[in-house]
């Protein structure tokens, strides 16, 4: 029997890629938020430096009524659970993402997510903003730094920065930049801009 993460003598352990660097000197937990099917599973996909965990099931007909999936008809697959990956932002310092799932029947989850994290990238998309306002509120509610990116998908309108921050009722302190979830150099600008946030948040408050 072949199992992943063993090593020649069957003992089981993680691959040797997915070792910590030896230079971390500091790890950062981030977790990434959106509504139903704007893209968190394919963004912490696309930017870990670790095979993903994923814990995406198939939809089924239990979620008829449930789930929102106006205007993500075609989308086949939901995170139940969370999703979990890796990126080192430079030699010292690491950052732990963790995709929680969009349906508000798992929101529940979130408080256990939540748990130790330092910031959060709420993720939207265009064709359905209206996902995002409870997300954006609740974060709001937690007292959790956030930036906002807007997820460029191919059929996605597109509208000037300043009118989605005014739908959004976004605070002008609150970064909103664009980005595809797709494209890791595009998420890691996201992240890069979340640690600035952070770390301007930080000197303001030793003020």
């Amino acid at each position: 029997m072949d199992l992943k993460g063993s090593d020649a003598n069957g003992v089981r352990g993680p691959r040797s890629e997915d070792a910590l660097p030896e230079s971390a000197a500091a790890a950062v937990k981030i977790v990434i938020v959106g509504g139903f099917g704007v893209g968190k599973t394919t963004l912490v996909g696309s930017v870990s430096e670790i095979r993903p965990l994923s814990t995406e099931e198939t939809m089924t007909q239990a979620g008829v009524g449930v789930d929102d999936i106006v205007g993500v008809e075609r989308k086949t697959a939901t995170t139940v659970a969370m999703d979990f990956g890796r990126i080192s932002i430079n030699d010292q310092l690491v950052l732990y993402l963790f995709g929680t799932p969009g349906q508000q029947r798992f929101w529940f989850l979130w408080n256990g997510l939540f748990e130790g994290a330092l910031g959060a990238v709420v993720l939207v998309d265009t064709r359905r903003l209206e996902v995002s306002f409870d997300v954006i509120g609740r974060l709001e509610e937690r007292g959790t730094p956030f930036v906002v990116a807007v997820n460029s998908f191919p059929e996605s309108p597109t509208y000037p920065l300043d009118e989605l921050r005014s739908a959004l009722d976004l605070p002008d302190h609150v970064p909103l930049v664009e980005c595809d979830a797709r494209s890791r150099s595009s998420v890691r600008d996201v992240l890069m801009t979340l640690m600035r946030h952070l770390h301007s948040l930080a000197a303001t408050s030793a003020l």
